[in-house]
């Protein structure tokens, strides 16, 4: 029997486990995208309300002054594991889907500290920290370095948010669920296949993409978006 580390977020997760017989205590860290200091009941909401997490601040110790090393989630993700502030180090702004990943093997990290002291490390759910070498990696085959390579002994992960592709989870070194038959090509440099896109294809979507112009003119207001 086990005990756990596990290190979770709304969309991201962090797990770690060690031997009961060493009276290690279980460990859960969130780590959560987009929750604010008013979204727990804990700490005042009342529009909704949050029991669970309720019980961690009653049962643990509840923080009334924290602060992220960065308001967004890799910046933020990267300076947790390693101890660095982000913006210390180029390239760790927000990533694409296919983006190598940015903390280099063999570096201490959260997780590399917990495994040193004998505990079994895992993450679940959102990563975003980027995958595979330069260039990002190989979907459609084994996928390192990646959480297995900076202190994890386990990972099932999102390789970046929902909404950049790939939207694929990926178990330890691989795409769970791959069909060989119908392999994963990711760019975000050029259109894949010939499908239109909408940046080509603007009339086809119900929002304009951000890279409409503003275009004055003499029948219409200078803030007029075409």
């Amino acid at each position: 029997m086990t005990s756990r580390i596990v290190a979770c977020s709304i969309l991201a997760a962090l797990t770690a486990s060690h031997a009961i017989a060493q009276n290690r205590p279980n460990v859960v860290l969130i780590y959560a995208d987009d929750l604010g200091y008013g979204d727990v009941s804990a700490y005042g909401a009342v529009g909704l309300k949050t029991p669970n997490i309720d019980r961690l601040a009653r049962e643990g110790i509840r923080f009334t002054d924290a602060h992220a090393a960065a308001a967004t989630c890799t910046p933020s993700r990267y300076a947790m594991l390693t101890g660095e502030y982000a913006w210390r180090k180029p390239g760790t702004g927000v990533l694409p889907g296919n983006a190598a990943l940015i903390i280099e093997p063999g570096r201490t990290t959260l997780a590399s500290l917990f495994q040193r002291a004998g505990f079994a490390t895992g993450v679940v759910g959102k990563w975003h920290l980027g995958l595979g070498p330069a260039g990002g990696p190989d979907w459609n085959g084994e996928i390192r370095p990646g959480p297995l390579d900076i202190g994890f002994g386990s990972a099932f992960i999102m390789a970046a948010t929902g909404d950049r592709v790939p939207t694929v989870y990926i178990e330890n070194r691989r795409v769970a669920g791959l069909d060989p038959g119908d392999p994963i090509r990711v760019t975000y440099g050029e259109p894949v296949g010939d499908w239109p896109t909408g940046r080509g294809n603007a009339n086809l979507l119900k929002v304009h993409p951000s890279t409409a112009t503003i275009r004055p003119s003499s029948t219409a207001s200078a803030g007029s978006v075409t």
